[in-house]
């Protein structure tokens, strides 16, 4: 009874403040999911999309903004939408992942979510964040400066978001369907795309080839997004350098380089100056696979940089060179690049005296099969794993649970350190240690805690590069390095002075990566490798940031109309 009375209370508070709120928001956008034909690799096929859009609507905002999206699911599964990278500061209720924060929106179900802007700004990107509908429901978020500011960089002549994504000639949900049935990997994607098409390489797609025109002696903003479901990408612009000024919503010191390599769920802001001659010119994108025996796409998308003027352009475009697919150093000289702007109109604060430290295995594993049914190594049922624990999703939202005090849904004793220590990169490691621990596990945080995580790869398995994404926070990538983390010698060579902000950061290969962060915002915070056959097989989990001092260190309480479980 007490709970009931409760819930009605907190839904009245809901609806007052959702009233607040409406009445502030300046700017209101709808989202419809819904089936849409499209037509491409020379196939006709329904693909789930915003608005009919693939890309979806490009949302613009300056920073600082509140903007409200009323989501209509007129689809036929289970969706939701998460805004990758948005802090959302002491609102969890909108961050969008399925049984983490909200439960999803069914079939014609709506949600009204309030998308809070704070401290971002540049390029982030939304996208679904249930079974791998992000495939096509995805789109851009440009973040200009605040109104009476501008951009550490000269004004561009144009801003144009570049969308890296996959595309399969089956639907997306046989693919998810049928990896889940056989416990094996699942089919590589038949083609990548640059804006929704794959461009001339591929059959049946030359007319549609997407193509970006410039001027001669104009600068170009290219918000680079990678929206592929499985693979990291290597990016480049025949015969033009780039200039990085961004990454995850953050600004960058300018970095001069002749490709980029852009994780799925990362973000670069990049300069293109058109100062060659005038001609036809490919951008293109292909996968970074690292030294593993994971099978990938090894095709490659392009789009056409096209010169305005008078001449008789090459046959075909120039190509660009791009790393080869398992260039390791490539991978890294680029990431071991980014430097924060850390200028004084963008000062940032690296957390140094650090009161939680933890150390993250992250691994590829697997299950034992019944009969030995399954398609993964040794007829097991592929998997994996944060500190051994394969993550499984609730029945029912943690965010709910935590917030009406709902026992049973979660534990709380995720481990700051794996349960066994061995040379993790080692080339041959014993089969024991493949089987992980299935839970629901948090880790409980304080308020304004400063938080010190070292991703450690293994090999497990093979071992894979590991995207991993901290929703609620962007974090300091303070250092990576190959082999074994060493806790004596690797701390010398933090960067504590000007690292890049972010919030997405691919551990490599037999590698790590240590990243930092203050808990200052409380709520329940999802973490998750953005590879999402990692993220469905378990390498996941989520902090819960407690409420600190005063109302202003609270949880707001939620919307009336969260989706039922």
């Amino acid at each position: 009874m007490w709970f009931i009375l409760k819930l009605f209370i907190f839904q009245v508070l809901g609806i007052l403040f959702v009233g607040a709120i409406q009445s502030q928001a300046s700017v209101h956008h709808t989202f419809v999911v819904e089936e849409t034909p499209y037509v491409r690799l020379c196939s006709t096929k329904n693909i789930l999309t915003v608005n009919g859009l693939f890309p979806g609507p490009t949302l613009h905002v300056h920073k600082g903004d509140t903007i409200i999206v009323d989501v209509y699911n007129k689809g036929n599964h289970n969706i939701t939408i998460h805004w990758h990278g948005v802090r959302q500061p002491r609102y969890p209720w909108s961050d969008g992942p399925e049984y983490i924060t909200q439960c999803p929106i069914q079939p014609g179900g709506r949600f009204r979510q309030k998308i809070i802007f704070s401290i971002e700004e540049g390029t982030l990107w939304w996208h679904a964040h249930s079974k791998w509908w992000r495939d096509t429901v995805h789109g851009a978020i440009i973040i200009y400066p605040k109104h009476g500011t501008s951009y550490p960089f000269p004004l561009p002549h144009a801003e144009v978001p570049i969308i890296l994504g996959e595309w399969w000639k089956k639907d997306i949900l046989e693919i998810y369907d049928e990896a889940l049935q056989t416990g094996g990997a699942p089919n590589v994607s038949d083609a990548f795309s640059i804006n929704g098409q794959p461009g001339d390489l591929y059959p049946c797609s030359k007319p549609d080839t997407f193509k970006l025109k410039v001027d001669v002696g104009k600068t170009y903003l290219l918000r680079l997004v990678n929206a592929a479901v499985q693979e990291i990408l290597f990016f480049a612009v025949a015969k033009h350098n780039l200039i990085v000024v961004g990454t995850d919503g953050s600004y960058t010191k300018p970095l001069e380089t002749s490709y980029v390599a852009i994780s799925p769920g990362q973000t670069f802001d990049v300069l293109l100056k058109a100062n060659e001659q005038p001609d036809h010119y490919y951008m293109a994108a292909r996968v970074y696979s690292g030294p593993s025996a994971v099978a990938f796409d090894n095709t490659t998308t392009t789009a056409v940089v096209h010169y305005s003027g008078n001449y008789t352009p090459s046959s075909p475009p120039s190509l660009p060179y791009l790393p080869y697919y398992n260039d390791t150093n490539a991978e890294l000289s680029f990431t071991r690049s980014l430097r924060s702007l850390a200028d004084k109109n963008h000062p940032i604060k690296v957390p140094t005296n650090i009161t939680k430290k933890m150390f993250f295995t992250i691994s590829v594993n697997t299950f034992p099969c019944p009969n030995n049914s399954c398609e993964g190594p040794n007829r097991t049922r592929l998997a994996t794993s944060i500190n051994n624990i394969s993550f499984v999703n609730p029945s029912i939202d943690i965010l709910q649970a935590y917030y009406y005090h709902i026992n049973g849904v979660f534990g709380t004793r995720f481990p700051d350190f794996p349960p066994l220590i061995f040379n993790f990169t080692a080339e041959d490691l014993p089969l024991y240690l493949e089987t992980p621990k299935r839970g629901t596990k948090v880790k409980i945080l304080d308020y304004n805690a400063t938080v010190e995580i070292v991703f450690q790869g293994t090999n497990l398995v093979g071992g894979n590069d590991h995207p991993m994404h901290l929703h609620g926070f962007s974090f300091f990538v303070v250092g990576s390095g190959l082999g074994n983390f060493d806790k004596d010698k690797d701390p010398l060579g933090y960067n504590l002075v000007d690292p890049p902000l972010q919030n997405t950061i691919a551990v490599p290969l037999n590698g790590w990566t240590t990243i930092r962060f203050k808990a200052s915002n409380p709520g329940v915070w999802f973490m998750h490798c953005h590879f999402d056959r990692h993220m469905t097989w378990g390498m996941d989990m989520a902090f819960v940031v407690k409420n600190g001092k005063g109302p202003k260190a609270h949880i707001i309480p939620p919307p009336p109309d969260m989706p039922p479980c």
